[in-house]
Order: structure tokens, then sequence, then C-alpha cells
């Protein structure tokens, strides 16, 4: 018998979000998921949970949710001000909510996106295997929209377990310029020198027309691109560059064909960075190897399937 966690304010855009649902792109059904898999990762691990269990993913909050029996939760990514019952709780950290209390976080001063996860994770009705909520397609979550408030969320109350927190060279801060590692597409050649140098010279500045589906980047734009292309499939991590010059860079809720020209595909251990930047940040790429992107992925996805007997590690992405 479940439990349930009640929303009492959701901010602009609160999701139910897990590792989110490969194998269907073939039919139109984009993967979806959490868009900082380290930030997730850290939050289901630090209550013992696997790293496909369901949490929450809370974009610039504010957010405030109140238990219905006691539990462990841990919260890990945006610097939000969290505080329990009225007194301030770490990131990066476990903590344990008893019965009744409220946990509330304000507007995130660093970062974009929170992660909340409860021991046991949540549990609402999965779909295709999945409870990731993809808002374009209304899928999963609850009625695959963001949470508003008075939604419940159900739970398993958990047993009290050890509190930990992430190891201090693992939390990150989000105050930096990103720099993209770039794995050059089938269509690098179709590229001039001009376009490549200009992609790997200059400073883009993320645009606030970025969302789930793709983030989009301003700076001087290439002339000329290539065109004329037939659709293709596409996944998260994949830069297109459009007709106006200026390159996307697609994310987890993005389509599964396109027709726009992609200059390259970005280490999906990096999208975790580009998932926390705000409009106005500083994006650089630089090119990378899909050797390299894959042993990053591979140890990232190794850490944090591990049994969670502890909170270190040295692979923790």
């Amino acid at each position: 018998m479940s439990d349930f966690a009640t929303v009492e304010r959701a901010g602009p855009m609160a999701l139910v979000q897990d590792s989110g649902r490969p194998g269907q792109m073939h039919l139109g059904v984009s993967r979806g998921g959490f868009l900082d898999s380290h930030a997730a990762g850290w939050a289901n691990r630090l209550v013992r949970n696997t790293p496909a269990d369901a949490l929450l993913e809370i974009s610039m909050g504010p957010f405030a949710l109140r238990f219905s029996a006691a539990t462990t939760f841990a919260l890990a990514g945006a610097e939000c001000n969290w505080r329990l019952d009225g007194s301030p709780v770490d990131n990066w950290a476990a903590h344990r909510a008893e019965r009744g209390s409220l946990l509330e976080g304000e507007v995130a001063r660093v970062g974009v996106r929170s992660y909340l996860a409860l021991a046991g994770g949540i549990r609402t009705e999965p779909v295709w295997g999945s409870r990731a909520t993809t808002v374009g397609e209304r899928l999963g979550g609850i009625d695959g929209r963001p949470l508003q408030a008075g939604d419940r969320l159900p739970y398993v109350a958990e047993a009290e377990t050890l509190l930990a927190g992430a190891p201090h060279e693992y939390i990150r801060t989000y105050d930096e310029e990103i720099c993209l590692r770039l794995v050059p597409s089938n269509q690098f050649e179709l590229f001039s020198t001009d376009h490549r140098r200009l992609l790997l010279s200059q400073a883009y500045r993320l645009s606030p027309q970025s969302d789930r589906m793709g983030v989009r980047l301003q700076g001087e734009p290439m002339a000329d691109v290539p065109g004329n292309l037939v659709s293709e499939s596409v996944a998260p991590g994949a830069v297109q560059v459009p007709s106006d010059g200026c390159p996307i860079v697609l994310m987890a809720d993005c389509q599964t064909i396109g027709g726009y020209p992609k200059i390259g595909h970005v280490y999906s251990v990096d999208l975790d960075l580009l998932a926390q930047a705000r409009p106005g940040n500083a994006v650089r790429f630089c090119l990378g190897t899909l050797a390299e992107s894959q042993e990053l992925l591979v140890r990232q996805r190794q850490f944090f399937e591990k049994p969670a007997g502890g909170a270190g590690g040295n692979h923790g992405g």
C-alpha cells in the first residue's frame, strides 16, 4: 500500500522522471527521462534507489511537497535553498522526513534543474515501461503533464536508512563556461572549413528559446549551411544547424526524425552540464572522439549501477 506526497507548490515545470523509455523511437516516441543524469543519479544513489527509479525533476522552482508518512529523501542539482519544516537542509545529500513534514525550495540560485528522490522511488503508473513524463506526447507522470498544486505522488514509506552526502568532488556548481565535446557526424564533411572553424572558435550564448526538446545557441551564424537533406533519425545530443546558421543541441524530449544537417553529436555525459545552463550562459564546442564518449558514458552508468553501500567512488561522472 502506497502513501502519498502532496504537491503544495509546483513552480513552472516540475516533472516525474526516470531514465526514460528507450526502444520506442521507431514508433515516433521520444526517449524522454531526466536531463541531468549526474544529478539525478546522485539523488537516487543517496537513498539507495536504482538508477531507473522515478524521482522529481524541478525546473527553477519554487516547489513544496508534504509527506504523508516518514521517509528518506535526497536532493541534488540546482541550488534552491531547500528547507524541511522551516530548517535549512543541504543539497547533494539525503535527509529524513517525518510524517506531515513539509519540504520547500525557492527559485534556483544556481543551475536550472533540481532532483528530488524518495527512498523506493515515486510509484506513478508506468507507460511503456517508464514513469518518465514527456509533455509533448502526454505520456507518463501524472496525465503526461507538469505537476500542479494538489497532485498526490505515491510512494512506499521506508524504514530509516543511513544518511549520506555526495563526496565534494562530485558536487557541481554550474557557474562556469561549458565546453561541449563533439563527435563529428556523418554529415560533418558537408560543412565547410569556415563553418567548422566558426563552430569551434566562438563562445555561443544559450537562448531563452531552449527547452527539454532542444537547446538553441546564439552567436555568429554559419552562412549557407548545407540544405535539401532527406529527413533521418535523430537522438539526444545531435547538433543540428538550421538555415539561420545557429546550432541546436537536441535534448531528451527531442523529435525522432529531422531534416536539418547535423554537424556532430555532443558527448552524452556533457548533456548533463547543458541541462543546468541558463539563458545567456557561455557554451563552447571542442572536438572529441566516439571512443572517449562511449567510455565516459559506460563509466558513468557503471558507477550509478553499483550497489550504494557507500556514497564514494571514482567514476561518478
